[in-house]
């Protein structure tokens, strides 16, 4: 039972969030500099074995840029805190980038970052629901401590985020885009230079002319395309720190929430159905029907409801790609300001999604589509293997430590995620072994209240009511289609199973 041993004996450094708060000190507001213009990566090109953005990460190469950076690396040292730029997708599905061999989305900022960092290829939500991972990702914590339960459960804001802590500790920082947390208008946060968001269509937003609301203010779009926008804010952002005087200049971080890949699917207008002609047939489970799969079998609120399930498909993936295409932008921009050595780049997603795993769509019952991430991280100072893969298992719940200790700040103790600063240094660091998951339900969504824990091996569910408990054996049955639950082997593991699970629930330590 060596696979679930031990999983509840996490170390956590943590101080009382009062104390820490007395420590630090304040931070200082920053203007904003204009963005005279930008230039955008043509991806519209026909889809050829030779054009194709995945194929040089496919043979396994690196950027010459990340060969140079890692030599660097050995000497090089950042000053004592380096800029953070963390960008979150919506409900992206972990196999949907070039660089892990999808065989046709175009995914070149994501998979720049993949060859100059390292991407986690067990990353996962811990509550599979668009408002609760957010508020794990900002405040470190379970759902059930941060208290946003599920998307009608308002943020109270009684835990602090990261980004109080970080602004505190002497950082410029800036929430730009979607917040999607249940509330009265958007919370009151002080402690941002800048706070970007929007409240429109109860905080989804639009892809198209989506009025902003800046620091208070509402204001009209600037930019047609909603992705375009909340990425020219950002660049804004680092412009006016960047253009502050050396010694009065404090490192930035930029918290960058993208309303992609979030349904209805809307491309820009010049990569609309650029993959109309990608054969979806090869990407989609076999039982998939081009037209009518996802609109009843129990999918009825999360399912496609217009228009053919390929084209959804086809759709989502432009979102991705537009959304991949400002993640260039920025990238470049931090190229051309020379910041790239010392800046932090964390790309990852709220939820994974399902399109038509287990006959599933959506992001909300616990199987690995729904709860699989999307995380790669490029740390130059960091990092001496760049273009690799790390196989232990990340948390949303562990950005915000991994920040805080990246940064020099200590870790307040209601965070339940641990950092990965040593996993990022080091391929061979021991990792976690074992997280909760869990999942309140709401009208009118169908998924029943659940609470379980995935183990390295295991992954073990019990619902509320109307379904058995899952137990998959994930070495033997990576696509979950056996439950061993009532079965001898079910019978043997679950007992230990389940006091893993009660340990894991615990409250934090005070």
């Amino acid at each position: 039972m060596a696979e679930i041993e031990g999983a509840g004996d996490i170390a956590r450094k943590r101080v009382n969030r009062r104390d820490m708060l007395k420590v630090i000190g304040a931070t200082a507001a920053v203007g904003l500099a204009g963005l005279g213009g930008h230039r955008f990566v043509d991806v519209r090109a026909e889809m050829t074995e030779n054009t194709h953005p995945a194929a040089a990460a496919l043979r396994g190469a690196v950027t010459p840029e990340a060969r140079s950076r890692s030599a660097h690396a050995r000497s090089y040292s950042p000053v004592e805190k380096p800029n953070i730029l963390f960008i979150l997708g919506d409900n992206h599905n972990a196999r949907t980038m070039g660089c892990v061999g999808h065989p046709f989305i175009q995914t070149l900022g994501m998979d720049r970052l993949a060859a100059e960092g390292v991407l986690f290829e067990n990353a996962f939500n811990t509550t599979s629901l668009c408002s609760p991972s957010r508020a794990s990702i900002l405040t470190g914590a379970y759902a059930r401590n941060h208290g946003v339960l599920n998307n009608h459960t308002p943020w109270t804001g009684e835990m602090s985020t990261f980004l109080e802590y970080i602004s505190q500790a002497g950082y410029e920082t800036a929430f730009i885009g979607k917040w999607h947390m249940p509330g009265k208008g958007l919370p009151e946060m002080p402690f941002l230079d800048l706070f970007v968001s929007y409240t429109y269509r109860e905080g989804q937003g639009a892809y198209f002319n989506c009025p902003m609301i800046v620091n208070g203010r509402e204001m009209p779009s600037r930019k047609e395309y909603i992705t375009e926008e909340v990425t020219d804010y950002a660049i804004e952002f680092i412009q006016a720190n960047q253009a502050q005087p050396v010694e009065s200049r404090k490192p930035f971080c930029v918290y960058l929430s993208h309303r992609a890949s979030h349904p209805p699917y809307q491309a820009p207008k010049d990569m609309a159905g650029m993959y109309k002609r990608a054969d979806v047939s090869e990407v989609l489970p076999d039982q998939v029907d081009p037209w009518w799969y996802g609109k009843a079998k129990g999918n009825i609120f999360q399912g496609v409801m217009l228009g053919s399930y390929y084209g959804q498909y086809r759709r989502y993936c432009e979102t991705i790609s537009a959304m991949d295409r400002d993640i260039v932008r920025l990238l470049e921009q931090i190229d051309r300001m020379s910041l790239a050595e010392n800046t932090l780049v964390i790309y990852m997603s709220d939820n994974g999604m399902q399109w038509g795993t287990h006959d599933c769509h959506g992001i909300r019952e616990p199987y690995e589509d729904s709860i699989l991430l999307p995380f790669i991280v490029r740390a130059p100072w960091l990092i001496p293997d760049p273009g690799s893969r790390r196989d232990q298992m990340a948390l949303n719940i562990d950005i915000a430590p991994t920040l805080l200790d990246i940064a020099g700040v200590p870790l307040p103790q209601d965070m339940d995620g641990i950092s990965l600063a040593s996993n990022l240094k080091d391929g061979a660091a021991s990792g976690r072994d074992a997280f909760l998951l869990e999942f309140w339900r709401y009208f009118p969504e169908n998924t029943p209240s659940y609470l379980g824990v995935r183990t390295d091996r295991y992954k073990y569910i019990e619902f509320e009511r109307g379904r058995e408990p899952w137990l998959f054996d994930l070495k033997n049955d990576s696509n979950e289609m056996t439950n061993l639950y009532d079965t001898p082997e079910g019978e043997r593991l679950v007992p230990e199973i389940r006091n893993l699970m009660a340990s894991l629930s615990q409250p934090a330590e005070t």
